[in-house]
């Protein structure tokens, strides 16, 4: 693990200078910090703030690099304005990441940096990922797969730099939360973040909201299930949710779950 660490760092350096598309997960987090003492000034951190954002995650990514000493910039993206993207096929994740490499690419010539960099990791190429096609067709370096590194290994190297991101769960954009087929709006991805973020202040960690428009499909974490299926939360999560604009509350049985929506 340590030998693959060393390795992303020989990459990195390699490099020169970088642009890090940093959403201020576990893996980009890691590959930001590592970029950032692999070049030091040489690399940035870059957040794409859109509507899909949650405004917790962007504070989060901010406080991250604030403390680690990361150069961060944040970058407005405009997949809104695409409607092949606010159609949402299962390739809107192409459409998301096109725009924000695309930005990426035109910061980087401005700058004069060499590279645009991304954090998938080898446990990513087994699932649908059309992200990484854009990622592809715009040469975006994919340094964590380049050394071979997984999930696991990365949350505990990420441990062992002190990182607070390390046990940090997964955490999609909040277009993920909604079905393909049924269009992104301003509107249901408000209902998705303040249903989640009501979740987090009721003390749950591992949780996704699916929009399946007037049915709220509540997923929780396996272990957190008990205290989910109480009377006293169930009516809370009802009281919550319906206040939101929901109709019907629903706690899915199968438990949270990467890419659910995938399935369908």
């Amino acid at each position: 693990m340590l030998e693959k660490q060393q390795s992303l760092l020989d990459l990195l350096t390699a490099m020169r200078s970088t642009l890090v598309a940093f959403s201020g997960g576990a893996d980009s987090a890691y590959l930001a910090w590592a970029a950032n003492r692999a070049l030091g000034e040489q690399a940035i951190a870059v957040t794409a703030d859109s509507p899909s954002m949650p405004r917790s995650h962007l504070r989060e990514a901010s406080e991250f690099t604030q403390t680690f000493g990361i150069r961060h910039e944040i970058v407005r993206t405009a997949e809104f304005e695409n409607p092949l993207y606010l159609r949402n096929e299962p390739d809107r994740c192409f459409h998301c990441k096109d725009e924000l490499f695309t930005c990426l690419d035109r910061m980087a010539a401005e700058r004069g940096v060499a590279t645009v960099c991304y954090g998938i990791n080898l446990d990513d190429t087994g699932d649908f990922r059309p992200g990484h096609r854009a990622a592809e067709q715009h040469r975006v370096r994919s340094p964590l797969l380049d050394a071979r590194l997984t999930k696991q290994e990365i949350r505990e190297l990420s441990r062992q730099a002190g990182l607070p991101t390390w046990d940090r769960p997964a955490a999609a954009c909040l277009s993920s939360r909604i079905p393909h087929g049924t269009p992104v709006t301003t509107e249901n991805l408000a209902m998705v973040e303040q249903g989640e973020e009501a979740l987090k202040s009721l003390g749950f960690r591992q949780f996704r909201v699916r929009h399946h428009g007037a049915i709220a499909r509540i997923e929780i974490g396996a272990e957190e299930m008990p205290r989910a299926l109480t009377p006293e939360m169930v009516r809370e999560m009802a009281r919550v949710f319906k206040a939101l604009g929901f109709q019907f509350v629903t706690l899915d049985l199968e438990g949270y779950r990467q890419g659910s929506l995938n399935v369908l």
